[in-house]
C-alpha cells in the first residue's frame, strides 16, 4: 500500500487528494490514535497467523513423503479440514460473542502455536490415518477459531470512517512477513527435517502470545 502511494504520487497517475484521503489519512489516524502502541499492534497483526501459514506451504508435502496416498490427503485435508475449519469458524464466533476480544485472540495464538507440535507428533508416528485425520481436523479447527478472533481484533482497531482502508492495510500487513519466511521452508526442512521445523514453527508464535499478554492492557484498554 505505502509503494502505490509513493509511485503514484510521483507519476500524478491518481489525483494527490484522493492518495491522501484513501492512503495517508487511514494510516496517520491509525499512528496517532494508539501511539507508541502502534508499532506494538503492527507487529502483533504481522505475526499473529505466522506459525499456521508458514507451517501450511508444506504441509501436503509432508504428507506424502510420510507416506499418506493423494486420496488420503484429499479426503482429510481438503473436504474434513475444510469442515473442520467452517465449525471453527463458527465455534470462535461464539466465544467472539461471549467472552471479551483478549481472551478469544489469545486462544487462537495459542491454537496456531500448538496445533504445530501435533504435526511434530506426527512426524514420529507411525502413518495411520486415523493420526492424520486428527492433526487435520485439530489444526483447522484452530485455523478457524484464530481467524475470528483476528478479524474481531481488526475490527476493533479500524476507525469508523476509514474501515475499509485500514483493515485492507492490516490485512496485507498480515501476510507479508509470513509469506517472505514461509518461501524459506522447503530450505529449512531438507536441512534441519520435518521434525525440527514444525517445532520451530509452534515457537515462532510465541513471542505474538507474549506481547498479547505484555500489552493486555494497553491492548484492551477500551474493550
Amino acid at each position: 500500500m505505502l509503494l502505490v502511494f509513493v509511485i503514484s504520487t510521483r507519476t500524478k497517475y491518481i489525483n494527490n487528494y484522493v492518495l491522501v484521503s484513501t492512503f495517508w489519512d487511514p494510516l496517520d489516524n491509525f499512528v496517532k490514535k494508539y501511539g507508541t502502541m502502534a508499532i506494538v499492534i503492527l507487529i502483533i497483526i504481522g505475526f499473529y497467523r505466522i506459525a499456521d501459514i508458514v507451517m501450511g506451504v508444506v504441509a501436503n508435502l509432508f504428507y506424502s513423503d510420510k507416506g499418506y496416498t493423494l486420496n488420503q490427503i484429499a479426503t482429510f485435508s481438503k473436504f474434513w479440514g475444510l469442515i473442520a475449519t467452517i465449525f471453527g469458524g463458527l465455534l470462535g464466533g461464539i466465544l467472539a460473542s461471549r467472552y471479551n476480544n483478549y481472551s478469544i485472540l489469545l486462544l487462537g495464538a495459542i491454537l496456531a502455536a500448538a496445533t504445530n507440535l501435533l504435526f511434530a507428533l506426527l512426524v514420529i508416528l507411525e502413518p495411520k490415518t486415523t493420526y492424520l485425520m486428527i492433526v487435520i481436523i485439530a489444526d483447522n479447527l484452530s485455523g478457524g477459531i484464530a481467524s475470528v478472533a483476528f478479524v474481531a481484533f481488526l475490527s476493533s482497531l479500524t476507525n469508523i470512517n476509514f474501515t475499509t482502508s485500514q483493515y485492507a492495510l492490516f490485512t496485507s500487513f498480515m501476510l507479508f512477513f509470513p509469506k517472505i519466511i514461509a518461501g524459506y521452508s522447503g530450505i529449512f526442512v531438507v536441512s534441519f527435517g520435518y521434525l525440527n521445523f514444525f517445532i520451530s514453527t509452534a515457537l515462532v508464535g510465541l513471542p505474538v502470545i507474549i506481547l498479547i499478554v505484555v500489552f493486555k492492557n494497553k491492548l484492551f484498554i477500551s474493550k
